[in-house]
Parts: C-alpha cells; structure tokens; sequence
C-alpha cells in the first residue's frame, strides 16, 4: 500500500506539470523541449548533407567576394550597384543615410547574411515542414534583433540625429529603457496608459449594461439619430480584448460611427476570468456569450434579425454559433460580417510555428495552475 501511495500517478503527474509551469514561465510560454527538437532535426539532416554543405560554402564565399567588390568600388567612387536589395515590404534601409559609405556595405551585407541563413535553414532534405519553419522562424527574429538599424553606431539616421542633439537623444533612450525595465520588475503597466481612461477619453459612447451572467455583460447603444434603422447591430471582440477595442476615441470608434448613422448596436463586454471558472470551455462561451446575447436582444427587440460582428477570436465563435444555429433552423441573424478572424485551420501562418504537441501541454499546464492563461 506504501509503494502504490508513493507512486500514486496523480502526484506523479502533477510533478510533471509544475516541472513544465517552471519551464515555460522561464521561456516565456514557449517550450523548449519544441525548439529543441526542431533544431536536432534541423542540425542531424544537415550533418547529413554534404551536398548542401558544399552548396551553403559556395554561397558564402560567393556572398563575401560580391560584398568585398561593391565594398571596394563604394569607397573609391562612392558609387555601386547594391549587391541584393531588400525584400518587399522590408523598410529598414530606406533612409537616405544608407546609401553613403560606409553604411551603404553594412546594410548590404547584412541582408546578403540574411539571405543565407534563409538558405540555410530551408530546403534541407529530411527536415519536416515545422521544424523548417521553427528554425528559421527563430533565426530570422535573431537576425532581426541583431540588424544593424537596431545599433546606435551602425544607424546613419541615428548617427545623424545623435549629432544634432549632441548625445541628449542617447540619454533619452536610456532613461526610457530604465523606466521600462523597472516597470517590468515590477509588473507596472507601461508608461504613458495612465493618459488613457476609460469613460474620458476612451469608450466614451453612451451605452448602458442590458443584461449579464457568468460570462459577459451585454451592452446597449442606441442611435443618436431621428431615423432609426430597424435591424440592430451585435459585435462581439475576443475573450482576451477590453469591448472598447469597438469604441475607442470618437474619430475611430466604430461603434459611434454606426450609432450616428442610425443603428442600434450591442456590444458584449466578456467577463475577466478567474480560477473557478477553469472548467468553462468554447461551448460555454458558445452559449453563455454568443447566443445568450442573441437571446437578449430577440427579447428587448422581438422579431428583428440582428447583424452580427465578430473581431478576431471573437469571429470564429460567431462562425461556430452561426453553423449550429444554421443546422437548428434558427434564422435570426440577418448578416455576418468578420475582421481578421481565421476559419480555414489548412494553413494557419507563423502561429503553426508554435503549435505542435509540447507546446499545447505546456500551455495547458500552465492554465492548469491558474484555471486561465494569464497575459505575462
């Protein structure tokens, strides 16, 4: 009996998890075991490809005498032909300082790097698609962090402008850096929110709460104007977003922008989760958020279809209640309209980079400890 208590798979697992929790708050919520294997894998196949070994010199040393002759031809005539130009969309180099010498060879040979490292961490035979894609993704944010626009030295634009103010930008961007790192120590929000409050300068529409449970808080606006239209408008934003994302400043506020033209909208303001509602899932939210408002609003405006909004994840809950309302035969919404939400899970971007089984586990065990995943 003392050997089963001792071995109990309970306690067993549960010192798996806190083991896990440590990991990822150290890691910032990524696992390492991922990253890990994503680089073995990356590492072995390209110990095991001699070929493109050889392909990876060739370019290298390509690279440098392309970089060592426009180097040269720079400083002699102050004049060359770039080597490679940036990707499209890539604006770090845009300045007009980066085109003198010796800037010009630092920008020059920094994206030529990039463009190999790009080499290297794709197209190597074996390697599976997420670990390709794990590996370059975290070698191009070194690369990025590690860009000669990031350094004070190797910037044209701050070299000029640390001239004109005779270092006093330096100083600022210190103290800024200070503030920022103690605030952080000291889990302080950022410096400047506090110009920002809620019912002053932000979300200043009128609304009032029509209705609440567990979940959510249902919010009214009314229109401002004499003609009303007849079909009211519900928005719902993700669960890990303030409802003021909808209504911000009055000259961005979609909310005002729709109450002045004659809508009735309704905003559903999600609850701040807590432990105790760790069992809570999609399905309750689901219920509880989406078609709770749905119901409220048939009963304070009964026979109207409603046009829906669903921003982000809030978008793919209400492309969720949209098919199972659909399949019961309920008509009542009138329109669906949907910002940056994903339903196509085929190809789901960098975020896949993340995604894989460790890196679910890790997530879960440290909402296991909270009941929620908090936002540090």
């Amino acid at each position: 009996m003392g050997d089963r208590h001792l071995l109990d798979s309970d306690a067993l697992e549960n010192i798996d998890r806190m083991t896990n929790i440590a990991l990822g708050q150290m890691s910032g919520g990524i696992s390492p075991a991922s990253l890990a294997m994503a680089y073995l894998d990356w590492t072995v196949h390209l110990a095991s490809s001699p070929g493109k070994q050889f392909q990876l010199g060739a370019k290298a040393l390509r690279k440098a005498m392309r970089l060592g002759a426009y180097a040269l031809s720079s400083a002699m005539t102050g004049k060359a032909e770039p080597c490679i130009k940036p990707l499209p969309g890539d604006h770090r180099f845009d300045h007009p300082g980066w085109e003198r010498y010796p800037y010009n060879v630092v920008s020059q040979g920094f994206l030529l790097n990039q463009q190999w490292w790009h080499n290297a961490t794709t197209g190597i035979r074996g390697v599976s698609k997420h670990a390709e894609a794990a590996v370059w993704f975290t070698a191009k944010q070194i690369l990025d962090m590690t860009a000669p626009c990031n350094i004070p030295f190797l910037n044209p634009e701050i070299a000029e402008t640390t001239i004109q103010e005779r270092g006093a930008n330096l100083a600022r961007g210190a103290e800024f850096y200070r503030e920022d790192m103690r605030r952080s120590l000291r889990e302080e929000k950022p410096a400047g929110l506090e110009a920002f409050r809620v019912g002053e300068n932000l979300a200043i529409t009128p609304g009032k709460v029509v209705y609440r449970n567990l979940l959510m808080e249902l919010i009214q606006y009314s229109p401002t104007t004499d003609t009303v239209q007849r079909e009211p408008v519900l928005m719902q934003s993700a669960w890990m977003m303030k409802y003021y994302i909808l209504d911000l400043s009055p000259h961005n506020s979609l909310v005002k922008y729709l109450v002045d033209r004659g809508h009735t909208v309704f905003m559903i303001s999600w609850m701040n989760p807590r432990a105790e509602h760790r069992n809570l899932g999609m399905e309750d939210y689901r219920k509880l958020g989406t078609m709770a408002a749905i119901d409220a609003i048939s009963e304070i405006l009964p026979g109207r279809r409603i046009h829906t909004v669903g921003y982000c994840l809030g978008g793919i809950l209400l492309t969720i209640a949209a098919a199972a309302m659909a399949r019961e035969g309920d008509d009542r919404l009138a329109s669906i309209t949907l910002f940056t939400p994903m339903t196509d899970f085929t190809e789901v971007g960098e975020i896949d980079v993340f995604m894989d089984a460790s890196e679910v586990t890790l997530l879960e065990d440290m909402m296991w400890e909270k009941g929620y995943l908090g936002h540090k």
